[in-house]
């Protein structure tokens, strides 16, 4: 097929891929629209997202409109003249006027088996309930949030030590070589789109600092894929002794104490009662610290049998 003059619009990390594979598989990025930059790291100094630090590596005009509602914003779209849109994680809800203007519509790369996990954070929030799987879905957009007609899908597995980081990098490559295809299709015209079925909508709300507090009332089931879901980011954590201690990696045992309550650490191991069962820490970071396992940290930090962890709400 014959390059295509394409926008492409997205923000983190999972972004990149794509854009990428676009470049790489010849076609035109006429435009990159992303995020504007925000305040980061301890001077919060204004860092360019990730894709637009990527494009400007690349020579790419970048754009960072803080909306696309306004007509001016709208205009400037259209006359890109673009074959298609290409969007990964972008931030915004595109309108009508976006969605209209280029030859082939507006494109998504979705870290879900749509209808499934709708919304920012499809990638943790499957793995925190438990899901077997998941994997990407090129869609047409429309106007509503993850609604629209499906092009394609491909499920990933979710085994029990999957973490967040691992899972979003394997998404990531999936959806790159998956957009390529899916454009070439939809130019070609081999591809049909499916609407979304009615059942099984979920909603993966995005993710704040709360969702990574430990409630140790938890069942440790949960509290394990809660650890698991969030390494490396925005990270799990408990409060200890003024500090908020992060952890990394955790496993469940069986709890074979009797009389203790949930958050109470059980023995020289750092296994903690949980609501239902116990759960074992394997890695954690105190703050301004180095991430550590289990032995080490215990050789500088002390939590003796019996020490009490509260729930961290």
């Amino acid at each position: 097929m014959a390059p295509l003059r394409l926008v492409f619009m997205g923000t983190p990390d999972f972004a990149v891929s794509s854009l990428a594979a676009l470049i790489d598989a010849g076609h035109e990025i006429v435009c990159v629209y992303s995020q504007p930059p925000r305040p980061a790291g301890r001077g919060r100094a204004l860092r360019a997202s990730p894709v637009q630090a990527f494009a400007e590596q690349r020579g790419i005009e970048t754009r960072h409109p803080e909306t696309l509602k306004d007509a001016e914003a709208q205009r400037a779209f259209a006359e890109l003249g673009c074959d298609a849109a290409v969007v990964a994680a972008y931030g915004l809800i595109l309108p009508r006027e976006i969605l209209a203007a280029p030859r082939l519509g507006c494109i998504n790369v979705h870290a879900s088996l749509l209808p499934r996990w709708r919304g920012a954070a499809p990638i943790q929030r499957a793995i925190m309930e438990g899901d077997r799987e998941t994997g990407v879905t090129i869609m047409m957009m429309d106007e509503g949030l993850d609604t629209g007609a499906m092009l394609v899908s491909q499920t990933v597995p979710i085994g029990p030590e999957t973490t967040g980081g691992a899972l979003h990098d394997a998404l990531a490559e999936l959806g790159a070589r998956l957009v390529v295809d899916a454009l070439a299709a939809l130019e070609d015209g081999g591809v049909a789109s499916t609407p979304q079925p009615d059942e099984g909508v979920t909603h993966a709300a995005k993710l704040t600092r709360a969702d990574g507090a430990i409630d140790w009332r938890r069942p440790a089931r949960e509290i394990e894929r809660q650890i698991r879901a969030l390494n490396p980011a925005p990270g799990a954590w408990f409060s200890h002794a003024g500090e908020r201690i992060r952890v990394l990696a955790a496993e469940e045992r069986a709890l074979t104490e009797t009389g203790t309550a949930p958050g109470q650490v059980i023995d020289g191991r750092l296994t903690i009662a949980c609501g239902a069962g116990a759960i074992g820490l394997l890695r954690l970071q105190r703050p301004g610290r180095n991430p550590m396992d289990a032995a080490d940290f215990l050789r500088g930090y002390d939590l003796s049998p019996g020490t009490m962890f509260h729930a961290a709400l």
